[in-house]
């Protein structure tokens, strides 16, 4: 069963992760979008909202972790 709390993932906690933390929740998140896949196929899944909340979350995390590689945003740990 796929684990997660119902509530997407807001940016102000996201700004607040050092880029290696992020990379870690978006793997997490990506296997956790991978299960909540495979329970809607099989008809499993009772809030079939919660896929679109875990793909926007995602598309979060990618979005900052694209500007800490851009140099958008300072790095948390790190001095600029």
């Amino acid at each position: 069963m796929a684990t997660g709390s119902a509530r997407p993932t807001k940016m102000t906690e996201l700004k607040e992760l050092t880029a290696l933390e992020l990379k870690n929740r978006l793997n997490d998140t990506e296997d956790n979008l991978e299960a909540l896949r495979f329970q809607l196929d099989a008809g499993q899944l009772p809030n079939t909202a919660r896929v679109r909340v875990v793909r926007r979350d995602i598309a979060r995390m990618r979005t900052v972790i694209r500007e800490i590689e851009l140099g958008k945003r300072a790095e948390k740990g790190k001095s600029k």
